[in-house]
């Protein structure tokens, strides 16, 4: 027997706002990391480097947890798909919030040497590793308790975390930058918005503390004894569609909101403020827009819709990269906002989509799995690789482009091979078929 509750179902904005409040929590942990790392992690965790090596260090540290992404996706989803979908969002938020606090408190490279960027991956790995079973747990715990013909806005609510979370982390650091000098953010300003960590994952644990299990799980007689192992014998063509389906996705996120951010700062010369302002306000316009997007998916079907975002997105990499190396602010924030556009075309109705595809049984690891694949195809290797073509390029980093078009054929590609999942209304289903002549 399963040690779950059975309270009183909540009613699906109180859902919706509670899913909403630990994943953007949760986002904030891994973005700030991002964020520092094209700053500042680079000169004080790797001194002995080139400046462009140093920064390439601090991202492939970055990098790590994406590759921890997945494999926390298998251990909460294990724990998901066996014990319920609420035990997930605990345990995550804990360990990603610590391991957080603790990024703020590592010496630098010139107090413990070596010791120093090794404590940053391990910390990061933690980071990961919690932020691989999160997106599954409150995904799903909204997903399976919405009604079917609003899933996908019911569920997009989650999504709008990673949007508040890279808000709130860059906020802060915005905030830090302005207002202290050079010297002071470098000595101790950055590691502020990691201690700040702590205090919102309290704030998220009393938030979900009250959530009732979702009924999907409670329905389920014969639990599956290793998830995983279903998930690769069964549904790997599943997994592997979806991971390179939302690699586009994570390739957009990152390019925007991290390789930009150091490529604008450290080769455009353009203020760090600046750069920081303008992808800002393109993620708010992207999380504002996110639920409208989830109601066209609940009534024309999740699959056009990721169709149309990466068709979009394969049109507008070339476009983003010109705009960015002008380094005009407003020409920047539209090459930005094209670029969130076109993502959350795509990712508004993931967060349905993904579910749909897997059964009940091993759902919470087989969606959680493909999803954090997409991150370490998408996500890791883009501010690494765009770095790296940036730095042999001229004026335009057109290798960048073409790199982040390559990208978004691919996701299409997939996305092509993937069925439709939208739930058919239940009076269209009772209509009788028509006669053939």
């Amino acid at each position: 027997m399963h040690d779950v509750r059975t309270v009183k179902p909540p009613s699906m904005p109180r859902l919706a706002a509670a899913s909403l409040a630990g994943t953007d929590i949760e986002f904030y942990d891994f973005f700030v990391y991002g964020t520092a790392a094209a700053l500042v992690l680079g000169p004080l965790y790797f001194p002995t480097f080139s400046p462009l090596a140093g920064t390439l260090a601090a991202f492939a540290t970055f990098g790590v947890g994406f590759v921890a992404r997945p494999l926390g996706s298998v251990l909460f989803g294990h724990i998901g798909d066996r014990r319920g979908r609420r035990p997930v969002l605990v345990a995550s938020l804990l360990l990603t919030g610590g391991a957080t606090v603790a990024v703020g408190c590592v010496p630098t490279y010139d107090s413990i040497g070596v010791t120093a960027p090794l404590l940053l991956l391990v910390l990061r790995f933690l980071q990961g590793l919690g932020l691989g079973g999160e997106w599954g747990g409150a995904v799903l715990l909204t997903a399976e308790h919405a009604p079917p013909e609003r899933r996908a806005l019911w569920s997009s609510f989650p999504q709008i975390g990673p949007a508040v979370g890279f808000l709130l982390a860059n906020g802060v650091m915005l905030v830090l930058s302005a207002s202290l000098t050079e010297a002071q953010f470098a000595a101790w300003g950055w590691r502020v918005p990691f201690w700040a960590a702590g205090v919102l994952a309290v704030a998220g644990l009393w938030l979900r503390s009250s959530l009732a299990e979702s009924p999907s799980f409670l329905e389920i007689d014969d639990h599956a004894r290793v998830p995983l192992v279903e998930v690769v014998r069964d549904h790997w063509r599943l997994v592997l569609l979806t991971a390179g389906a939302l690699a586009v996705g994570y390739a957009i996120f990152y390019a925007v909101t991290t390789w930009s951010l150091a490529y604008g700062t450290e080769r455009l010369g353009v203020g760090r403020t600046v750069m920081l302002a303008c992808i800002m306000a393109a993620v708010v316009v992207k999380g504002s827009l996110t639920p409208l997007v989830a109601l066209l998916g609940d009534r024309y079907g999740r699959r056009p819709l990721c169709l149309a975002g990466c068709a979009a997105a394969a049109v507008w990499m070339f476009p983003m990269v010109a705009l960015l190396s002008t380094g005009e602010p407003l020409l920047m924030f539209l090459g930005f906002l094209g670029a969130m556009l076109a993502f959350i075309t795509m990712f508004a109705v993931i967060a349905a989509y993904l579910p749909e595809l897997y059964e009940p049984r091993v759902r919470c690891t087989g969606a959680a799995v493909g999803y954090n694949l997409g991150g370490v195809l998408g996500g890791a290797l883009t501010p690494i690789v765009a770095t790296a073509l940036a730095e042999r390029g001229g004026r335009v980093p057109w290798g960048v482009g073409a790199y982040l078009t390559g990208i978004a054929l691919l996701s299409l590609g997939c996305f092509a091979l993937l069925p439709e999942t939208r739930p058919v209304p239940v009076a269209a289903a009772a209509e009788p078929e028509p006669a053939m002549d």
